[in-house]
């Protein structure tokens, strides 16, 4: 862990606030901030809290926590309006679902002719706890973003409103993807609290993934 490391993280979640700007807003020098990047000197208790404050972080995640989990495989993290979009889905719940749900909806878009579909997926919650602690199961669901004017038969289309969502983009995420794919999460967490985004859970996709060799990842925000 490093406290350097940890106010250079928050300060770059925080529209890449400058040291010049972080300095003025606690009234100390430019270099003091980069000292405290540096781990070349501590602030007093006084600076800390209001770090704090302004990163809406706490004492532990300043000083104790390692908060960065970006690497180099993360990039563009932004907030994004997503316009809206028809869809139709394919949940599956089993030990490895994804595959599973994913061919499902590739399979939907070709019997279609869509060659080249816009496919996204998120982990389906509504599980027993019998399905997840005893048979080990998760669920998921993929999704196909339909093209304007297709309205395939036999189908359910859903409809997702316009919304705001951070986002962020993942290089290779398979590369190891039980420490990447979390990791963006918990960026995309941090980088929300800290610019007082409200994850929002109701009325739109929560978040989703898109699919292939490269990754982004949403998270709907107010």
């Amino acid at each position: 862990m490093s406290f350097g490391k940890n106010l250079q993280y928050f300060r770059q979640l925080s529209a890449n606030l400058t040291q010049e700007a972080l300095a003025e807003r606690l009234n100390v020098s430019r270099q003091t901030i980069s000292k405290w990047e540096m781990d070349a000197a501590n602030p007093e208790m006084d600076k800390a809290l209001e770090l704090c404050k302004v990163f809406n972080c706490s004492l532990d995640n300043l000083f104790r926590d390692e908060m960065d989990k970006r690497g180099s495989a993360y990039s563009d993290l932004r907030v994004e309006d997503v316009p809206g979009f028809r869809y139709v889905e394919h949940t599956v719940v089993s030990v490895n679902p994804e595959g599973d749900a994913l061919d499902r909806v590739f399979g939907y878009a070709k019997a279609n002719g869509v060659e080249n579909p816009r496919v996204v997926g998120w982990d389906f919650p509504n599980l027993s706890v019998e399905q997840v602690n005893v048979f080990k199961m998760h669920g998921y669901t993929a999704a196909w973003i339909l093209p304007e004017g297709l309205a395939p038969e036999g189908l359910e289309i859903k409809e997702q409103p316009r919304h705001k969502y951070a986002a962020i983009h993942i290089d290779r995420p398979f590369d190891n993807p039980f420490v990447t794919i979390p990791g963006a999460y918990q960026t995309l967490g941090d980088y929300m609290r800290t610019n007082g985004l409200k994850h929002v859970e109701t009325g739109v996709i929560p978040c989703f993934e898109t699919a292939g060799d490269s990754m982004d990842i949403y998270l709907a925000c107010e």
